[in-house]
């Protein structure tokens, strides 16, 4: 078998080593800053960024699936519990959580109550979420919209103001339309959330499935996403957070960045790295190493979002 993507749909010419190569060091923590369309990087935790007044922190995390107790982590409450940790341990106190979907893994009361409650340990109280595909899988997103849900959009889809940040919750997992989908309804909606807003105020879009084709061939991408980016072509600085895939990458095309993050129970193989996505197994002692938080900065006199993606470990 080739060791290239057989589907570039990015053009970048990226193989499955040099996947396997990114996530050597992904899960190190990386510190990246975007300004003005250009990514640069550092260690994390090496003369990184001076705070400066006015700067907006967040945090998101992504995929806690409670619920699940397979062999890849018999114990996800526990590893939620050392993200909680991990993100009141931080030099500096983000102001919010955003979930990106897989809070549950098989969507029932008792493991949406499990999140709700280990979450609440953490200094930060206010978490925005949007649905992965395992909070819809019983109800067609009921119990999820009525615990999550209330003063959303269409079928959960909002957005908010914070510190000059315009963030945007999008779904792209429902039954309606199907798996990596946006739909036209929210489309429309998104259009129009966005067409007050000036072309220099940063736009965060958080969904669970990642807006970008990481590898179509196992579902990672959302196949109307073209539409929902042209909404934001207009705009300097773009961040799309993403989860699903159970790992970092990274990508930046013209104003956009894109970022996917890891998940807080286990990790999945890196595209093509095996015959199908899924839960992947790891030496015990390493599982903290491929399990982390995604640590985000806005310092508003340079229009710019710096992240720090961070293990468990």
């Amino acid at each position: 078998m080739s060791r290239f993507i057989i589907h570039d749909h990015s053009n970048d010419g990226i193989n499955r080593r040099g996947f396997l190569e990114c996530m050597a060091w992904a899960g190190t923590g990386v510190l990246w800053t975007v300004s003005g369309g250009v990514l640069s990087s550092q260690a994390f935790g090496k003369n990184s960024t001076s705070h400066s007044k006015g700067e907006l922190n967040f945090v998101q995390i992504s995929d806690s699936h409670l619920g699940f107790n397979k062999p890849a982590n018999p114990d996800v409450a526990a590893t939620l519990q050392a993200t909680v940790d991990k993100i009141n341990a931080l030099p500096q106190a983000p102001e919010f959580i955003i979930h990106t979907g897989d809070i549950s893994h098989t969507a029932k009361a008792a493991e949406f109550d499990g999140v709700e409650g280990i979450l609440k340990g953490a200094n930060q109280k206010q978490v925005f979420y949007v649905p992965g595909e395992h909070d819809i899988a019983v109800d067609d997103a009921k119990q999820y919209l009525d615990r999550f849900g209330k003063g959303s959009h269409g079928r959960g889809w909002y957005s908010f103001d914070q510190k000059g940040v315009h963030f945007v919750g999008l779904v792209n997992v429902g039954a309606l339309e199907g798996m990596g989908k946006l739909g036209a309804d929210q489309l429309e909606w998104l259009a129009d959330d966005l067409r007050g807003k000036s072309a220099s105020t940063p736009i965060v879009l958080f969904a669970h499935i990642p807006l970008w084709a990481v590898y179509p061939e196992w579902g990672w991408s959302t196949q109307d996403s073209e539409q929902a980016l042209a909404s934001v072509k207009r705009f300097g600085s773009v961040t799309v957070l993403n989860g699903h895939i159970h790992q970092v990458m990274q990508k930046v095309e013209g104003n956009v960045t894109f970022h996917t993050a890891m998940s807080t129970a286990f990790p999945q193989p890196a595209p093509g790295a095996a015959a199908s996505p899924g839960p992947m197994k790891v030496p015990a002692e390493k599982l903290r190493g491929v399990l982390g938080i995604t640590n985000v900065q806005y310092v508003a006199k340079r229009h710019s979002l710096a992240m720090v993606d961070s293990t468990l470990a």
